[in-house]
């Protein structure tokens, strides 16, 4: 997990947005237009983070298909130390 988390939000363009989404995800669970509008960035930006968050396991996503909720996973959370560290550096 902490390789993936330095490439996520170290080793790629759009690593401080992701990281804004996981501290967004860890104060509650939102959707994609929610944090589109937290964030204010386009709704396919978010999108395309949440779709990489999700291919490394530090997001997961609720059942429903319409207003799909977000939360951060249990692997993430064991892993809370390293992002930390990690978004220090950044």
């Amino acid at each position: 997990m902490e390789k993936a988390l330095w490439y996520l939000l170290a080793g790629t363009r759009g690593g401080a947005n992701r990281a804004k989404i996981i501290r967004l995800l860890d104060e509650r669970p939102r959707n994609a237009n929610q944090l589109c509008e937290e964030l204010d960035i386009d709704y396919n930006s978010v999108r395309h983070h949440l779709d990489m968050l999700v291919d490394h396991d530090v997001v997961e996503s609720g059942d429903q298909s319409y207003g799909r909720l977000y939360f951060l996973t249990d692997r993430f959370d064991r892993h809370r130390e390293q992002f930390e560290e990690i978004t220090e550096h950044v």
